[in-house]
């Protein structure tokens, strides 16, 4: 079982582990690794990587990767090459029913692929909007019209899930309708709940409608909400996402290191906030502020948070190799045409 305590999930600074990274794998307080393409050379180096993760680590482990497609897809040679979700959006406008058969095959194929490396789950779908001004959301969304992308996304999910793998909807409430880059400054919308239920929300109604097993808040401050940016707000996690909606769920932070998240205080101070109403919280690439991290907190017993994090392992025996192999023919058709139409660079 993952640690009754567990809150960490620690990205590693390469291909093998550091002493002090040893000793957080057997911190009660770690629930799992996110891996990028620091950590990646080929299949059988990541197989053996998470081998050895799990045998190093004092209990059940998680581990995850932002395997979205497109520009955020951390592994590359040996795997297929997702494209961005914006092109099955364009597929779905000329064929409805293909679009859907597309993206339910795609999500199979990342999903398999990931599992066949023993990694429990990939941070996706995206759930926001795509709009021209968003250059870090931008044609990782879906579609530019809200009401087309909980089909696709719904698709996508039903596709991992028969891989095995969890869903992780992101950046609730919504990321696309802002310019800023939450990476790099503080987002701050005007827009009310109202709009937002309009605008931005319906992916994440109906993919918590699906059973969605997690949901990643956005460290952007709507103004007109709350005080408090999503991933620190109550009345966005708890008020809204939780009552509202009914998501019963794990809440994953987004990465702490963020300047989204920067804004509000040093480390400790934002692993306070985030503890509140996050089971999940993540620390993906300074170790001095993982240290600190580390230190500010106590490990305690949460049952019902061990218990949505266990919901994220992996069900291998879901992996069936011959599904694979016929929505992998689905997805490279779709590659050799984008790649024979020109979008080349998006696969």
């Amino acid at each position: 079982m993952i640690s009754d305590s567990a809150l960490f999930m620690f990205g590693i600074q390469g291909k093998s582990l550091l002493p002090q990274e040893i000793q957080w794998l057997k911190h009660p307080l770690t629930a799992g690794v996110i891996l990028f393409s620091r950590n990646y050379e080929h299949p059988a180096q990541i197989r053996a990587l998470v081998k050895t993760l799990r045998a190093t680590a004092a209990h059940e482990l998680l581990i995850a990767v932002d395997h979205e497609g497109g520009r955020v897809q951390r592994f590359r040679q040996g795997f297929t090459s997702i494209p961005p979700m914006a092109e099955l959006g364009l597929a779905y406008d000329q064929n409805p029913e293909n679009g859907l058969q597309l993206a339910q095959a795609m999500g199979y194929v990342m999903a398999y692929e990931i599992g066949d490396c023993d990694i429990d789950f990939s941070f996706a779908p995206v759930l926001d909007v795509q709009t021209d001004f968003s250059t870090i959301i931008g044609d990782r969304a879906f579609h530019t019209d809200v009401k087309h992308i909980a089909p696709l996304a719904s698709a996508f999910y039903a596709g991992m899930r028969q891989a095995g793998t969890a869903g992780v909807g992101k950046h609730f409430p919504g990321h696309g309708n802002v310019v800023a880059d939450s990476h790099i400054q503080l987002p701050v919308s005007n827009a009310t709940l109202d709009n937002l239920q309009q605008t931005d929300l319906p992916p994440f109604v109906e993919l918590i409608r699906k059973g969605i097993e997690a949901i990643m808040p956005a460290h952007i401050l709507y103004e007109a909400v709350d005080n408090l940016p999503a991933g620190f707000s109550r009345v966005w996690l708890v008020d809204i996402l939780r009552k509202q909606l009914g998501f019963d769920g794990c809440i994953i932070s987004d990465d702490l290191d963020m300047a989204g998240a920067a804004a509000y205080g040093d480390m400790p101070a934002r692993v306070k906030l985030a503890e509140k109403y996050c089971d999940l919280i993540l620390l993906c690439n300074n170790h001095e502020h993982m240290q600190l991290a580390y230190a500010s907190q106590t490990a305690r017993p949460n049952q019902p948070r061990q218990a949505r994090l266990q919901a994220l392992k992996r069900h291998p025996q879901a992996h069936n190799s011959e599904s694979y192999q016929s929505a992998l023919a689905t997805v490279r058709t779709f590659n050799a045409t984008l790649f024979a139409s020109g979008a080349e660079k998006s696969v």
